[in-house]
């Protein structure tokens, strides 16, 4: 098989595809090179549809090796495994914009896989995945609809950077991964410092002009080396078997679905459900149709009824306005025991959150092709079967739990205060306890709120909305604060998070083959209404007086020390940070100097803190000091002073007069008050009493 390659520069990266020498037996492989970083992505399907499959079998699949930065893991076992966050994370973002671009009624199984072969350390890889992916589909066989593309967009010094570096990403203030065709956007991913509706607008713009170019050089590789598209059994639904259902059953389902309540909505559907399958289920085996083909159809039944009477009535099925927020309730300190705690309930969607202070050592901790990736702030989503009614598995998260909590964290992460004002790290919990539609933006709300009970000094407080589409040729409605049920059924799941000062997260996936800058200009502008009503509602839960950290919560301390100084706070085998360590606190020092001291006694903690203080403490000249007399002798006595140093006060700098006896004046371990006069050359320390004492007065001690 001959090789071809094709390339393209977006922004500032030069870009390749290459295929013909790799994986050759999947049904597409492309190996996408940027700069010294690799990326093989292949395809592969299975021969025969699934008859069995509810939806679409699609796998994606994308795998960090270690060994492409010459790394081997940390661990005691050195082969990868399971898939770290970032991987899932990744592996969502190849998902969500291929899915909609395989054609209706498609049932065999494809496998997408983007390997990391070699990474510079530069190159971000989760856009170039998307495109080797995209790519390696595109010239395969297997059938597939428009070419789609991916970048992502930084803003730095006010100016928008196109793939930026690791290194220039430090520095942004947006980090957004978009997706899209030549035509329209699919989706959207990212955060951002608090930047406006009209600064994203024009990122998506500014990225969808190099994704333009990314889909024409993908094109002129299937047009040298593409191969046919394999033909299949479309196992769609037939449209008269659609039109047969509605006509017969149509006004039942339309009443079963415009129920305020989803435990009556699901009722009412299901008994209608239960009736097609009765009527229906004899005519489909006779014409050999699987019974999942009338599931499906029954779905398509219930989503052309809510999209008329949507996009004809402006009419939703919980009897909400188009840009209506459900009901919002708000308890703060619902937990005694816990740091801080958060109730948010938005309609039927309802999140416990749970903030957890803590010190370094509570961190999350991840090893990465980035690098070793340290969290001190990070949202764990946990979603059981019991919020939506239903019975199932309890165990690790899965794909869906990693993603939201990440999306949720991601807009948490800009209003945390910095370590400088608020050591702590910050764990958040958030516990789904119901869900109808947006359980993920109810955990930034509820995340927030948390972290303003645990007492954190956060900038400002956050909400997040999720906003739904009907699209239908030129026409289409914008849906606020979308229903479980208006998701599954539309068109997009927009979610925007954010504060008073702008926007900090965003997410967008589309179900059809995109949508225009003029459709989301509107549905981010609908979103900060909905964000803003959502906001007030918070505020007015919150208490005019913060209740200041809990009590169970550690206190916790920073202190910079210059580095040479570690050793000294350390001591010979340990002992001085043994000595401190026995006050009952924990002592974290870095390799840049930064000292924690963490424990649930607040004295404790400052007794420490003080020792630290004097261990490493600079004598300075002309600084005056109370040290502890150590040692007399004949001519004078050593003084103790910080930073484990002595002193000597010379017998002819203890009083004005002449002194014949030092122990009248002093006695060992008596605290003195001394003046540094001089530290020379070789560090020794010449102390002054009589300067700090009045002329006139002699001074001895009693006896």
């Amino acid at each position: 098989m001959a090789s071809h390659k094709t390339d393209v520069v977006v922004g500032k990266t030069h870009i390749s595809f290459e295929t013909g020498e790799l994986a050759r037996l999947a049904n597409g492989s492309v190996l996408l090179r940027t700069g010294d970083t690799a990326i093989l992505a292949t395809a592969c399907m299975a021969p025969k549809a699934n008859p069995e499959a509810d939806f679409f079998p699609l796998r994606v699949d994308y795998i960090e090796r270690f060994s492409s930065v010459g790394k081997t893991l940390a661990g005691y076992i050195k082969r990868e495994g399971r898939p770290t966050s970032v991987e899932t994370i990744t592996s969502r973002l190849i998902d969500r914009p291929l899915r909609p671009m395989f054609p209706e009624g498609f049932m065999h199984e494809v496998q997408l896989i983007a390997q990391v072969m070699s990474f510079d350390a530069q190159n971000q890889l989760e856009p170039h995945a998307i495109n080797a992916v995209s790519a390696a589909l595109q010239i395969s066989d297997i059938p597939s609809g428009k070419t789609v593309a991916a970048v992502r967009v930084g803003y730095m010094n006010d100016q928008f950077v196109i793939n930026p570096t690791i290194d220039e990403q430090q520095k942004s203030k947006l980090n957004l991964v978009l997706a899209g065709t030549h035509e329209a956007i699919l989706m959207i991913e990212g955060g951002c410092s608090f930047l406006s509706e009209q600064q994203i607008l024009q990122a998506i713009e500014k990225g969808h002009h190099e994704i333009q170019k990314i889909t024409l050089a993908i094109d002129q590789l299937v047009q040298n080396c593409g191969k046919k598209k394999a033909d299949f059994v479309n196992m769609a639904p037939p449209h008269s078997l659609i039109e047969e259902i509605q006509s017969r059953f149509g006004n039942e389902l339309k009443d079963a679905l415009f129920q305020q309540k989803k435990a009556e909505r699901s009722d009412a559907v299901e008994e209608v459900q239960n009736k097609i399958f009765e009527e229906f289920t004899p005519k489909l085996e006779g014409l050999n149709i699987p019974a999942n083909r009338l599931q499906a159809a029954i779905k398509v039944a219930k989503s052309n009824i809510l999209r008329k009477e949507a996009l004809t009535h402006n009419k939703r099925i919980d009897g909400r306005t188009l840009d209506q927020v459900r009901p919002i309730s708000v308890k703060l300190g619902l937990l005694n025991r816990t740091h801080g705690s958060a109730l948010f309930t938005r309609g039927e969607t309802q999140a416990l959150c749970i903030a957890t202070l803590g010190s370094t050592t509570s961190m999350q901790k991840t090893e990465s092709l980035y690098g070793d990736i340290v969290e001190r702030c990070y949202l764990q989503y946990s979603f059981p079967p019991f919020s939506v009614g239903e019975v199932g598995r309890l165990g690790s998260p899965g794909r869906r739990e990693v993603g939201h909590g990440k999306l949720a964290e991601r807009a948490i992460l800009e209003i945390i205060p910095t370590t400088e004002n608020f050591p702590y790290s910050m764990r958040i919990e958030s516990n789904i306890l119901e869900s109808n539609g947006s359980s993920s933006q109810a955990s930034v709300c509820g995340g927030a709120l948390a972290l303003l009970d645990a007492g954190v000094p956060i900038k400002e407080l956050v909400s997040g909305v999720a906003m739904g589409l009907i699209l239908e040729k030129n026409r289409y409605v914008i849906l606020t604060d979308i229903l479980g049920t208006e998701d599954d059924l539309g068109d997009m799941d927009f979610k925007v998070a954010g504060g008073a000062s702008g926007i900090t997260s965003f997410q967008m996936d589309i179900k059809v083959e995109g949508i225009t800058i003029e459709i989301m200009k509107e549905a981010l502008s609908r979103a900060k209404e909905g964000r803003m009503h959502i906001l007030e509602e918070m505020k007015k839960a919150v208490p005019a007086k913060q209740k200041g950290l809990s009590k169970f919560a550690p206190r916790l301390v920073n202190i910079k020390i210059h580095p040479n100084k570690i050793g000294t706070l350390i001591g010979p085998g340990g002992k001085q940070i043994r000595l401190i360590q026995a006050l009952g606190v924990t002592v974290d020092v870095t390799d840049e100097g930064v000292v924690t001291i963490s424990g649930n006694d607040a004295d404790a903690v400052e007794k420490a803190h003080k020792m630290v203080s004097d261990i490493v403490a600079e004598v300075e000249v002309g600084k005056i000091y109370t040290g502890e007399v150590v040692s007399i002798v004949a001519f004078g006595a050593f003084i103790a002073l910080p930073g484990q140093k002595e002193g000597l006060l010379h017998v002819s700098e203890i009083a004005h007069e002449r002194v014949n006896n030092v122990e009248d004046y002093l006695k060992e371990k008596q605290q003195v008050e001394v003046k540094v006069l001089e530290i020379n050359d070789r560090g020794q320390i010449r102390l002054s009493r009589k300067v700090l004492l009045p002329k006139e007065k002699k001074e001895t001690v009693q006896s």
